[in-house]
């Protein structure tokens, strides 16, 4: 990771969850004003394998569901998340992750095509099927689950952070998350059940297991790569309030400074700094450096 970054970072690109809500902005016009252009835009992996290439890029703008209040708050509720953990893990790595779900559901999307194949290989001989059963999948996969690992990796990331539940009980976001996940996985458990019905209804199960299955795996992936790293515990929070008293103290000195590469906020306003846990001492690194650096023991 950090060497890709090193060679690749200079290309990640800013504020992407705000450049994903235009995308779903742009698919509500759509939806509005020319729907049936929406047909030709979707994730479809049979149309793309006859020569529509463009769909592998266009679905980002599909929108996940109708366009109410609602969707609304939900949509700056998770660009205020994203915008979160962009900060906290640095432009590159949020990247990759949204990049990797991106990815993992396209992949997906060619998975569930095999499958049915493999399944009922009768429904390539029957006239238009594959068509209207690929065409009609499609329509499960948009950037809806992408949006949802960004919630998971927020809990995990932050779990004691608090979230007015229906805008009046405070709830801690890992609750949620913790709910969110048992739901995801209820959801997979039935479409994969459901997904060894008969070709007479031509079961979009797949479809759904194969999209929800990606969100997973992208935070699973995270998970496992950082599971170590995420958390200030509380020896981490006692360094900080003891930073922050002397701080106070004299506030002329630097508030925050990178032990690796030695930037500090006064040097670039926008940077995030963090204390390591696994270093002995008081040792704090920009969003650049906190988890690449070598632990000092």
């Amino acid at each position: 990771m950090s060497k890709w970054e090193k060679k690749f970072g200079k290309y990640a690109i800013s504020n992407l969850t705000l450049i994903l809500i235009i995308c779903y902005g742009v698919g509500y016009l759509l939806t509005f004003f020319a729907q049936d252009f929406m047909s030709y835009l979707t994730l479809d992996t049979y149309a793309i394998l006859h020569g529509q290439v463009w769909r592998l890029v266009t679905w980002l703008i599909v929108p996940p569901s109708s366009f109410d209040i609602f969707t609304i708050i939900m949509l700056l509720f998770y660009w205020s998340l994203g915008t979160q953990l962009e900060r906290v893990w640095g432009v590159w790595r949020y990247n990759v992750y949204i990049f990797t779900g991106i990815f993992l559901t396209i992949l997906g999307a060619f998975l569930s095509m095999g499958i049915y194949y493999l399944i009922y290989p009768e429904i390539g001989a029957m006239a238009g099927a594959p068509e209207f059963l690929f065409y009609q999948g499609s329509w499960y996969y948009s950037t809806y689950y992408v949006n949802m690992s960004i919630f998971l990796a927020y809990a995990f990331t932050f779990p004691n952070n608090q979230v007015l539940l229906m805008f009046v009980i405070p709830v801690k976001i890992k609750w949620l998350g913790i709910i969110y996940g048992l739901v995801l996985l209820l959801n997979l458990g039935s479409a994969f059940w459901q997904g060894f019905g008969t070709t007479d209804s031509l079961t979009a199960a797949w479809f759904q297991v194969t999209a929800i299955g990606a969100s997973l795996l992208n935070f699973l992936i995270f998970y496992l790569r950082t599971k170590n790293h995420m958390h200030l515990n509380p020896k981490q929070i006692r360094r900080r309030a003891e930073f922050r008293q002397d701080i106070r103290r004299n506030p002329k000195i630097t508030k925050h400074k990178c032990a690796v590469c030695g930037r500090t906020d006064e040097d670039d306003p926008d940077l995030e700094f963090r204390f390591c846990s696994k270093c002995n001492g008081n040792y704090e690194y920009c969003q650049h450096h906190l988890f690449t650096h070598t632990h000092v023991k």
